[in-house]
């Protein structure tokens, strides 16, 4: 999608704080961060949230929760993260490009939010 941010990330277009890159995914720091450490793990293919994966998505899907715990071992964070996807406004997702947070670095609460 020719206007979606996370797309102009993951093509180079927009620069961003890359933590991590494979052929399928990227993950890069969050500006916003809500915790000491804030990444956010993207699809490099245009998937706007959850329920647009389809079944053909299955393998990617299971490389993003892979890249996500590779993210938080180079972050140092593997004695505890939270991995969050927010599906839709209600939710609170703000860019509808398919993506995880990985937060860590401090004591996380329950309930979230």
């Amino acid at each position: 999608m020719s206007d979606c941010i996370f797309c102009k990330i993951a093509s180079k277009e927009i620069p961003s704080s890359v933590v991590y890159e494979d052929d399928a995914t990227i993950a890069f720091d969050d500006l916003n961060p809500q915790a000491p450490v804030h990444v956010l793990v993207i699809p490099k293919q245009h998937i706007a949230g959850l329920s647009d994966a389809g079944e053909e998505d299955t393998e990617l899907l299971g490389r993003l929760c892979r890249t996500c715990d590779k993210v938080a071992e180079l972050k140092g964070i593997m004695d505890g993260y939270r991995v969050v996807a927010n599906k839709g406004e209600q939710a609170g997702q703000s860019v509808f490009h398919l993506h995880f947070h990985v937060l860590g670095g401090r004591r996380m609460t329950w309930p979230p939010g």
